[in-house]
């Protein structure tokens, strides 16, 4: 089973700000608490293809998580896939950015699939993570905004 959760927030800075923001791939901790720690492991500025290594703490398991960027349009949208072999991954992830006055309006969505056991486990993540979009929504603002 795969489901997708999004959130929608309006960030009070202008869209090439929160583009850059959200593109460096490395202000991860700053708004999900979840993220211990993210690195670009890939040489040169963020784009298709850039891949990020992050180290997260779900349900009190930490676990590694590759993550590649498979679209960059500054500065109205990003895609990313998950590469690792986790039992819940991002199969599609992204951010749209479109412009709301003298701010930006942000969507981000992750589609969650479950494999192996994480097919058991994977309703109970996508419920917490629709749960709680609208506040990840927030966090990012607040997190941008600073």
């Amino acid at each position: 089973m795969s489901g997708r959760f999004e959130g929608t927030v309006v960030i009070d800075r202008p869209i090439e700000y929160v583009f850059a923001y959200l593109a460096a791939g490395v202000n991860d901790p700053d708004f999900s608490p979840r993220v211990q720690k993210i690195t670009k492991s890939t040489d040169g500025p963020p784009g298709v293809g850039t891949v990020f290594v992050s180290t997260v703490k779900d349900a009190g398991v930490t676990t590694t998580r590759e993550f590649e960027l498979t679209e960059f349009e500054a500065p109205k949208k990003i895609r990313w896939t998950e590469r690792s072999k986790n039992i819940v991954t991002a199969k599609e992830g992204g951010y749209d950015l479109e412009p709301a006055g003298a701010g930006t309006k942000v969507t981000i969505y992750n589609e969650l699939e479950g494999h192996g056991i994480g097919k058991l486990i994977a309703p109970l993540a996508l419920r917490a993570a629709r749960k709680d979009a609208p506040n990840f929504a927030r966090r990012i603002k607040a997190a941008a905004e600073k």
